[in-house]
């Protein structure tokens, strides 16, 4: 019997719709006073954060996800059985294996759908949406869920000032389809990785190099570790050169651009990082001053802020970028089809 050669396609593919969660449970700047020595003055003045949402003990990030997963869906008005595969981009699964893709799997029903987790910390859902948009653009897939989901409550040390005010739990979803007619979605991207600054920002127990033990509990090594002043300026550099790359190679200007997402750190990289580009504050998405850095959370919830407010419109130039844990470097440009 001869081989049947599937033909490769190539098409456009683009974000049909959007499903974002954060738990009910609030920590503001007035209850983190009582836990560590800050203030809530201190905590706004320096990265512009109010409050947070963090979940009740024991609820696992594939929680998050799947709530923002059931929003995505109903956004789209299909059911779990339409989607092909399942991208999960998270530094804080269920557990080590299995993927907590297959716990979302399984929770929505995608019968025959296969999956994965994606793990490079804040840039994560910049990274699985690309790799969505290749499973849609080269014809292997029609939908792909792609989830940013983060619960960062789990891996935080709440004695420890320099990063427990930075940080909540949260998720967003997005399912990638082809293009319609006249339509075109996902543009470019330009990412890369310096793992020279892999240091800076970490959790240094629970891998091979440090597994559990009593010794790594008690040296608190299962707690996100940051050198605060090297990520900063890594941050702001690397998303406003990252951002120029895409958009220069796309000739694209900045006055093009209705609405730069930026991921939620610390308000004043976001400000840092439009100012250098020359974006007014009124062209970009800012909700870190109710969520905290939601890691690969952030950029789907600020698209959803950003919708809330009627500031993203069928047909905008989107750009979103952001810096993680590696560290790792992502920018996209994209039309806005919802």
């Amino acid at each position: 019997m001869s081989l049947v050669v599937r033909p490769r396609v190539s098409r456009r593919a683009k974000i049909s719709a959007l499903g974002t969660y954060v738990p009910p449970r609030l920590l503001t700047n007035k209850d983190l006073e009582k836990m560590v020595d800050t203030t809530d003055e201190w905590i706004f003045s320096r990265v512009g954060i109010r409050e947070r949402h963090i979940v009740e003990k024991g609820t696992p990030t594939s929680e998050l996800a799947y709530q923002a997963t059931v929003k995505c869906l109903a956004d789209r008005g299909i059911d779990g059985s339409q989607v092909d595969a399942i991208i999960v981009a998270t530094i804080t699964p269920d557990m080590f294996f299995p993927a907590t893709a297959c716990i979302v799997q399984d929770r929505i029903g995608a019968k025959g759908a296969w999956g994965f987790d994606l793990s490079a910390a804040c840039s994560g859902f910049v990274y699985a949406l690309q790799v969505g948009a290749k499973l849609v653009e080269s014809g292997a897939h029609e939908k792909v869920l792609v989830i940013g989901a983060d619960t960062m409550s789990s891996i935080i040390d709440y004695t420890d000032r320099s990063t427990c005010v930075l940080f909540g739990d949260g998720a967003g979803a997005v399912l990638i389809e082809p293009a319609e007619e006249g339509e075109i979605g996902m543009v470019d991207f330009v990412h890369e990785i310096d793992g020279s600054g892999a240091n800076a920002l970490k959790m240094p127990g629970g891998g091979s190099l440090h597994p559990a033990s009593e010794a790594t509990v008690l040296d608190r090594l299962h707690y996100v570790h940051q050198d605060g002043q090297a990520v900063y300026k890594f941050a702001v550099r690397k998303m406003v050169e990252t951002s120029e790359a895409v958009l220069n190679r796309n000739g694209v200007s900045i006055d093009q651009i209705a609405c730069f997402v930026p991921h939620q750190a610390n308000r004043r990289i976001i400000e840092s990082s439009a100012e250098r580009l020359g974006l007014p504050l009124e062209r970009v998405a800012i909700n870190i001053d109710r969520y905290g850095n939601t890691t690969a959370g952030t950029i789907p919830l600020a698209m959803g802020t950003a919708r809330e407010e009627n500031r993203l419109h069928k047909g905008d130039l989107v750009l979103a970028t952001s810096v993680g844990a590696g560290f790792t470097v992502g920018s996209c440009l994209l039309r806005w089809e919802i």
